[in-house]
């Protein structure tokens, strides 16, 4: 006679191995820290991301840290909370930026993107064999990114760079861990109404130190027949972003500013438009309508994949965003919709955003 109870537990313990090693385990290095190239901020995910070279705000410190640079006001403080596959995923994001003097500024940047409430059903069959569902716990699987950021004018007019001291942690539950360390370096150069930028991301490499609690691990992995994973490094290898816009007046009140950023990357064929061996290049096209520094509209294309279908051939997939923003003396409140054709095998999200800049009185004599 089969036992029913031990059944449900070996498929209830399958699926917490599952969930507790971490998908970067099984994954190929190109895609680890992968929640760090989904992006910050409702204008930039209104433009498809295309930011590197006019980023002028908190965001910088994600974006392009040169940017922080043309942040307004003595301190600016940047939100945004954001729910992925149906709320399931939680992504949440805070910085502060502020100046040092006119050619210096610092940042602070915090990510956190998580799944909260997995169920833990390792201890729902007791002793004697028996279901008692008030035996079963709660875990989260989250992801968190510390970033600190800094900006110097050059002596080159129009010249700024930045870099970020960049600290990854990565927790599954009490089952296991990871902190990594990496660094960033971007440049902008603006002349006239052009705008220049460059990123590099985890320039020297970004390492994820993992371990496991082995003692929580060894009766789930044993009875599933999963081999115990053992403590090593998951690798994040550099990506070069080029980046240009240009801002036009239309009239004295409205402007019209395209922005396109190239992300390359060295790390072997990507399924992007443009590929080789050695270098692949992802493109994402941006733009913004401005109306008096008040009122912007937003919209920008990213994530083109070359798709292979079923019967063999080649077909092409994006992923379209629009956005719109509203500021209000000290305050900018920032919306968008991004891939709202369900294209890219993604769902639609929708990205709230809110800048405070903080304006000190001067000193009255």
């Amino acid at each position: 006679m089969t036992n029913k109870p031990m059944q449900v537990k070996k498929i209830l313990l399958s699926l917490i191995a599952a969930a507790i090693v971490p998908g970067s385990l099984f994954a190929q290095e190109k895609y680890s820290n992968e929640f760090l190239s989904i992006g910050v901020g409702a204008k930039a995910l209104g433009m498809a991301g295309a930011q590197s070279a006019i980023v002028d705000d908190a965001t910088a410190g994600f974006w392009n840290p040169a940017g922080l640079l043309k942040v307004k006001g003595n301190i600016q403080l940047a939100a945004m909370h954001n729910e992925y596959f149906g709320g399931i995923g939680k992504y949440d994001y805070g910085s502060f930026a502020a100046p040092i003097d006119a050619t210096r500024a610092v940042g602070v940047s915090v990510i956190r993107f998580a799944i909260d409430d997995i169920i833990d059903s390792t201890d729902l069959i007791d002793k004697d064999g028996n279901i008692d569902y008030d035996r079963l716990k709660t875990f989260s699987s989250a992801d968190y990114a510390f970033l600190l950021s800094y900006a110097q004018a050059m002596k080159i007019k129009g010249l700024s760079i930045g870099g970020n001291v960049k600290i990854v942690h990565r927790k599954v539950g009490d089952f296991a861990k990871a902190w990594g360390f990496g660094l960033d370096f971007g440049a902008q150069y603006e002349t006239g109404k052009w705008k220049l930028g460059a990123m590099g991301k985890d320039i020297t490499s970004t390492f994820n130190a993992w371990t496991y609690n082995t003692e929580n691990l060894q009766d789930v992995f044993t009875q599933t027949g999963n081999e115990i994973p053992e403590n090593g490094l998951e690798v994040t290898l550099p990506k070069l972003i080029l980046g240009a816009s240009y801002k036009t007046n239309i009239t004295k009140k409205l402007t019209v500013t395209p922005s396109v950023d190239l992300d390359l990357t060295f790390d072997g064929k990507r399924n992007v438009p443009i590929k080789s061996d050695v270098v692949s290049v992802d493109p994402k096209v941006g733009m913004e309508i401005g109306y008096d520094d008040f009122l912007f509209l937003r919209a920008g294309v990213g994530n083109i994949q070359s798709v292979k279908n079923i019967d063999q051939s080649t077909s092409t997939t994006a992923q379209p965003s629009i956005g719109a923003g509203v500021k209000i003396k000290n305050v900018t409140i920032d919306y968008a919709l991004t891939n709202f054709t369900g294209s890219a095998g993604t769902l639609y999200s929708n990205v709230f955003s809110l800048k405070l800049n903080i304006m000190r009185k001067a000193a009255t004599k």
